[in-house]
């Protein structure tokens, strides 16, 4: 292929756009194959922009019998038939939803769309009925299985997830719409549903009891987004040209790529998962850069943290849940956890099979530095604009080894956090300081721990390794005394660079840094 003509699919989610515009693309068709062909009513959840959509639009393109879109990919050499299905679309995502006449506007308006191709009859009024008599229609129209695919089934209850009262209105009005793929079976050919949550425990699916949900199958754990191999196969001179504009070597480049945008795994002992929106914008603009979380600000998810009093320390950490967190879907201000790994902010990174206990943790640097940001001013005075401007100093001041400068800017930023942004409690200021720290390890190396036994924060540079101890009920020297009590130093005996401990007294009443000492 012409180097030249290679074009990256940014924002195309239109299978046949992307082989008709000869646009990239990562083979998925022998999957897309096995799926279609091994069973009929399928369920698959995946976060925000992570390729559901170009899949149903494979689907679709697939049961349209289009051959000619398939040339050169797996699925040629598995396929033989080609046969053509009538198929029933249902794209839920570009809308917005706030109130139930809204839903049923839209719901009504795709009905219509598929009536003016097989027809209507005065006798159906309701929605169910109405999408019943499409599908029956088609089948007996065509003498073939009718295929539906629905795209993001979850985005009105989504919209709506702290709003009680309208959130059960939709999913009455969507356990009834949805109810008619059960009652129609003998009509269908295959169905697939996608969304970002799986909403296992909501009505809108208790009439849809047969759906295979293979969200957490190893088998198709790659099905949407892009694995390590696929990214070296298809993107080797967009890697190039990204490697000699950043100055980097060409896998200095995949293990950034690597560090800021792989890292999801769909199940336990899965292959690593690249987000594709990221990568191929990155890609195509020859930065790094937090492209799939600035797509969407997941304010919802704040909320409910701040409604919680969630310790975000463990959120940060990593946090063990079991397989409830995977199918659990309401806001729920006593474990908001279920939430924020369904909307792709969290994925699994360890498992533990004797107690069936996963491990959560954020999959890669760009989804973790981009939620502490964006975390940043709802928990400090810290806006938007000031942020680069705070941590950059604060590295600067810790590499040139100016600590007297870094604490006094660090007293100063407290004491501008506002009396009515909190409550002021402990744990409050104990996650700012967790928030402080690890920013601070997007530019230079810095850990900061919240279990015992351990330093409360230790900050590398190319010249200081600084140890950090702080006292909320105790004194800076007590603090000093503890470093050395508890062996902190020890793992950087060895060492070449100059290893500085830090006292740190945190004045209850003043609410802010009060006396802080230094040793070597």
């Amino acid at each position: 292929m012409n180097t030249i003509a290679r074009k990256l699919s940014i924002g195309i989610q239109t299978f046949e756009k992307i082989r008709t515009g000869n646009y990239l693309y990562a083979d998925k068709t022998d999957l897309v194959w096995e799926i279609a062909n091994k069973g009929k009513p399928y369920f698959l959840s995946r976060p925000r922009r992570f390729g559901k959509s170009l899949l149903i639009s494979t689907f679709e393109s697939y049961f349209a019998g289009r051959k000619d879109l398939f040339k050169g990919l797996a699925i040629e050499q598995l396929e033989t038939e080609w046969e053509t299905y009538p198929v029933l679309h249902l794209d839920l995502n570009a809308e917005k939803y706030n109130t139930a006449e809204r839903l049923n506007l839209i719901l009504s308006r795709h009905i219509l769309l598929w009536e003016d191709v097989w027809g209507k009859e005065e006798r159906e009024i309701t929605l169910s009925d109405r999408f019943t008599g499409v599908i029956r229609r088609a089948y007996e129209q065509t003498g073939k299985g009718v295929v539906v695919l629905i795209d993001e089934y979850d985005k009105p209850l989504l919209q709506t997830v702290l709003n009680e009262p309208l959130l059960n209105e939709y999913r009455k009005i969507l356990e009834s719409f949805y109810g008619v793929l059960k009652s129609a079976d003998r009509y269908l050919r295959f169905v697939f549903i996608t969304g970002v949550t799986k909403f296992a425990q909501v009505s809108v699916f208790s009439n849809l009891n047969q759906l295979n949900d293979i969200s957490m199958d190893a088998k198709y754990a790659t099905l949407c987004g892009i694995t390590s191999k696929e990214l070296v196969q298809v993107f080797t001179p967009e890697i190039e040209k990204m490697a000699t504009h950043n100055r980097l070597s060409f896998d200095d480049t995949v293990a950034r790529m690597t560090a800021q945008y792989d890292g999801y795994h769909f199940c336990e002992d899965s292959e690593g998962m690249f987000n594709p929106f990221s990568v191929l914008n990155a890609l195509d603009k020859l930065k790094f850069d937090n492209y799939w979380f600035h797509t969407g600000t997941p304010t919802f998810l704040v909320d409910l943290l701040k409604e919680s009093d969630y310790d975000l320390r463990v959120l940060i950490d990593g946090v063990e849940t079991d397989s409830s967190s995977f199918s659990e879907y309401r806001a729920d201000t006593g474990n908001p956890i279920p939430l924020i790994y369904q909307s792709g902010y969290l994925t699994i990174k360890g498992y533990d099979s004797r107690f069936g206990l996963y491990r959560l943790k954020f999959p890669n640097d760009e989804v973790q530095y981009a939620f502490l940001k964006f975390l940043v001013p709802f928990y400090t005075p810290m806006k938007d604009g000031e942020r680069g401007f705070f941590i950059g100093k604060f590295v600067k001041e810790l590499e040139c080894g100016d600590l007297s400068a870094f604490m006094e800017r660090l007293k100063a930023f407290f004491g501008d956090i506002p009396y009515e942004l909190n409550d002021r409690t402990e744990r409050h200021y104990q996650v700012v300081f967790y928030l402080i720290f690890k920013l601070l390890g997007e530019y230079i190396e810095a850990e900061v721990r919240s279990a015992r036994g351990r330093a409360d924060a230790v900050v590398k540079t190319k010249d200081y390794i600084y140890v950090f101890e702080f006292k909320l009920n105790g004194t800076a020297e007590e603090a000093l005394q503890q470093i050395d009590d508890k062996g902190y130093l020890i793992p950087y005996t060895a060492d070449r660079r100059e290893v500085i401990k830090v006292g740190v007294q945190f004045d209850a009443a003043e609410r802010n840094i009060g006396n802080w000492i230094t040793a070597q």
